[in-house]
């Protein structure tokens, strides 16, 4: 029996086998593969490609993702290309949008069907970085032989997901090693590169959809995660991460309907949403006069007298 017909056997063996899909994540996907999108692991033929009309078309889709991405890739390329390994970018479906490679290793990533307009969805590849990253919207590492087809065996994929602006899967980021020598501790890695740059990816992305709005920062128990508050002149959440979706509680994608962002942030004092306001214009007036009293009244239109009597009543000194 050859390698690959063992490498078959196998995946069909574990992925028939409920117990095995219960326990593993990639026993799991192994199954989706098998029963759900009717996949062969021996099957032998290339990687389905679209049409280059078709390509143009989700290339443009993407146009935003794809102009922030641009310099993340060459840096992260930068930094692994020499070890063997290829950078892709796709989109929400697993169609590779972009590819960067070595010259000595361009051949081989062709010959894999790592390249613009190729499907790794896991509906025509079955268990792969690209298809199952978005498949199961999370990070993964498939590792040589953990992939569904045996002609896919060869190589090792670290990918993490992107989302958009409204919390929605646009892409998924993808390092892919041709090396056959490299190791599973390496590839960890080489995937925590691979989730900060698609966090990077993401957050830029947010910030170009909300150009006018202020953002907030938020901190996350994840360290990995982009927590995001887009918020207007008035206070109002104009848009969140996906992670600050998770948060604060927010509906996990589409538009999210106007809500100061102190009630996100469970700020609550005894002043009303008026006085809080005209504490804050006071100590504008007060800041632009360093100080002087009188010329803060005079700048908010209002008497001294009346200006001390809010000073003490809002708690200013």
């Amino acid at each position: 029996m050859t390698t690959a017909s063992r490498h078959a056997a196998r995946v069909v063996e574990t992925a028939t086998d409920p117990a095995a899909a219960a326990r593993s994540r990639l026993a799991a996907s192994w199954r989706r593969s098998l029963s759900h999108h009717g996949l062969d692991p021996a099957q032998k033929d290339g990687v389905q490609t679209i049409t280059q009309q078709a390509l143009a078309e989700r290339i443009e889709r993407s146009e935003v993702m794809l102009r922030v991405a641009m310099p993340k890739l060459d840096a992260l390329h930068q930094m692994l290309g020499s070890s063997g390994c290829g950078v892709l970018l796709t989109d929400a479906e697993g169609v590779v949008l972009d590819l960067r490679a070595g010259d000595s290793d361009m051949g081989v990533f062709r010959a894999w069907g790592l390249t613009p307009g190729s499907d790794w969805s896991e509906a025509s590849e079955g268990t792969n970085g690209i298809g199952t990253c978005i498949a199961e919207a999370r990070r993964v590492v498939i590792h040589r032989d953990e992939h569904f087809h045996a002609r896919n065996t060869a190589m090792s994929c670290m990918d993490a997901p992107i989302f958009g602006p409204e919390g929605e899967l646009i892409g998924a980021l993808d390092v892919s090693s041709a090396r056959a020598d490299q190791t599973e501790a390496f590839n960890r890695l080489i995937a925590a590169m691979v989730a900060q740059t698609a966090r990077q990816i993401e957050a830029d992305t947010f910030r170009a959809a909300f150009p006018e709005a202020r953002i907030i920062v938020a901190d996350a128990e994840d360290s990995e995660a982009s927590v995001l508050l887009a918020v207007d002149r008035d206070d109002l959440v104009q848009g969140a991460t996906r992670a600050a979706r998770r948060s604060f509680g927010l509906a996990s994608t589409g538009p999210l309907p106007a809500r100061p962002a102190s009630d996100l942030f469970g700020r609550e004092d005894e002043t009303s949403g008026f006085e809080r306001a005209e504490r804050a214009a006071m100590v504008r007036a007060l800041a632009r006069t360093q100080g002087n009293v009188s010329e803060a009244a005079r700048m908010l239109g209002v008497g001294r007298a009346t200006f001390y009597r809010r000073m003490k009543k809002l708690g200013l000194s």
